[in-house]
This record gives C-alpha cells, structure tokens and sequence, in this order.
C-alpha cells in the first residue's frame, strides 16, 4: 500500500510514501546517460535521459520504486493487488514489462504529454525480472513539470490511461472509482462549517476544524486517498525550497503508516517505510525514512550524468536525534 502525489507551488515536486512490511534494500540511485538499459523485449537503450530514484539494485539492473528524470518527469509504482493484470507478450505491440516501466518511461520520454500518446501500443508483459522475482501488480502516477499528471492502470480489460485532475494516486480500487468516491466528501472544508443542517439553531462549535470530522483515518487506499486529495489541494504555494520540501513531507504525513496499525499477518505490519519528494526543475531527491525522520537530500546534477555506471547512496539510515542541552 502506498501514496504518491504531484504537488506544485513554484517549483513542481513528485514523490510518494512506500508503506510495505518487508524493505528489498532499497537505495537512491541515479542512472546516468550512458548506463546500458537493457528490456525484456525492447532494444537496448545505451543513451537516454539520466534519472534519480529509489531502487533495488539486482544484477546492476535498477528496480525503481519512483524516480524522476533529467527533463522533469516522474514516475511511482504503487501496488496495485486484486486488480491489476498482465499479459503475455504480443507481436504488434510494444512489450513493456511491468518492472521496467518506470525506467523505460523515464529514459524515453520529456512529459506527460509524450507519455500519453506513446502508451497507445504498449502492453504491459508479464514478463518477471528472475524466477524468484515474479511480477508485482502495480499501476503508475506520471507527473510532469507543467503540473499535469496520469495514472495508468492494465487490468483484465487492458491498458488504461487516465487523466489525474487531484495529482494523486495510492491503491486499489480502479482509479475511476477513487474519483467518483470523492463526491461523498464534497462538504468536508478546512476550517467550520456553514450550518446548513440546522439553519437557525445555535449549534456550538465544540471544536476548530469541525469542517473536516467526515475525513476518514483508516489506513485503508481508499481513506488515504480521499485525506491525501483535501491535505495536498489545501497546502500552501510557498516559493521557497525549504518550505515546499517541507509541506510536501507534511502532506505525505497525513496518510502515513504507523507500525502496528495495519496488521497483514500475526503479528507483522505493514508501516512507511520511506518518503521520497523530488523537485522536477532542479532533479534534487529529498526523503526520509521511518527510523530516521530528518530530510536528507542528493542532488542528480553534482554527479557525472555522463558516465556509465550506477551511482548508489544509502536510503535507509538509523534516527540522529540532536540534543540542543
């Protein structure tokens, strides 16, 4: 179960909460220009766009969890179980497998725009990376620094494209559900509420942000989606870096997952296990994780994007709590 959203105040910034109970060693990875992509059933791509993300590393192969590339555009695979399909490779089409969407997408394409028009001959290959790593069912975010984002989905109809008006997106049920369930909080306001239920009665606002006590709390996709759309389409548009990074990490905060709140088997949970927030403009990949809060960041521009080898840094780190006395 995960979150990702696009958020765009100045600056366009494009990440995600991982909420999993089992972390594959996931690093910050950047594939620079001339690392050699080699597809399932594509050719191989020995120059490209350069791209930072969060990875698995498996045979030097990068397994991107979410990345953004060079040109700003973004990608997140969020789990997708019960609903997503794959299918097998089929001649007329463009075989993408579904582990390497998000590096082929990132290599190939500038925005959004080229990714929607490209998507119409693609199947999605059940094609899995090794014999003990079969295919996750996933579905995609895609977001772009123009602040337009799709979501694209294969199930057992096919591939799906669709247009994402809340720049959001976490998990089951198919996207066009998510949107139509939002019509049952159109009520819910920041801050109190007009009284129209008893128009004329002196209702005693017990509390602040009695605007907002329908919002749903569970951990459950359907609740983090509904609380991520209000909390992102109410945050400030700040200019300042620091405060967009800020309000990004807030906004994903909303819908995180605690440990021992979402209990997927005796006595294991599912938690967050990190967050990621990358700036479109500037390639700079800003995150934490659950056992160390403070915001770390790599920069894609400081290294060589011309070079042919991966170049890895540690993701998951233990908390450093500074004592000011």
């Amino acid at each position: 179960m995960c979150t990702s959203i696009l958020y765009s105040p100045k600056d366009h910034y494009f990440g995600r909460n991982l909420d999993y109970e089992i972390a594959y060693g996931q690093k910050v990875v950047i594939t620079p220009r001339n690392y050699e992509f080699k597809f399932a059933n594509l050719p191989a791509e020995k120059s490209h766009y350069a791209m930072i993300g969060i990875a698995a590393v498996a045979n030097n192969t990068p397994l991107y969890c979410d990345a953004i590339n060079e040109k700003g555009l973004g990608v997140a695979g969020l789990s997708f179980a019960g609903q997503g399909k794959y299918f097998p490779v089929v001649e007329d089409k463009k075989n993408i497998a579904s582990f390497e969407f998000i590096s082929y997408i990132l290599a190939t394409y500038e925005t959004v725009d080229q990714v929607k028009e490209n998507l119409t001959d693609v199947n999605i290959s059940d094609v899995s990376f090794s014999k003990n790593t079969p295919a996750s069912e996933l579905h995609w975010l895609v977001g772009d620094k123009t602040g337009k984002s799709i979501v694209v989905e294969s199930d057992e109809k096919g591939l799906h494209v669709y247009d994402n008006p809340v720049n959001a997106l976490t998990n089951a049920p198919l996207f066009p559900q998510q949107l139509t369930n939002l019509a049952n909080y159109a009520a819910v306001v920041p801050g109190q509420p007009n009284n129209d239920f008893l128009p004329g009665v002196d209702l005693k606002m017990y509390s602040r942000s009695l605007g907002t006590h329908h919002l749903p709390g569970g951990m459950d996709s359907e609740s983090r989606f509904v609380k991520v759309c209000f909390a992102l389409n109410h945050a400030p548009k700040d200019s300042d870096e620091v405060e967009s990074v800020t309000n990004f990490f807030h906004i994903l905060q909303s819908v995180e997952q605690v440990k021992g709140m979402d209990e997927v088997g005796p006595n294991i949970f599912e938690y967050t296990m990190y967050t990621s927030c990358m700036n479109l403009e500037k390639g700079i990949l800003y995150f934490n994780c659950y056992d160390d809060s403070r915001i770390s960041a790599v920069d894609m521009n400081k290294e060589d994007l011309s070079s042919s080898d991966l170049i890895v840094f540690d993701l998951f780190k233990k908390q450093d709590i500074s004592f000011i006395n």
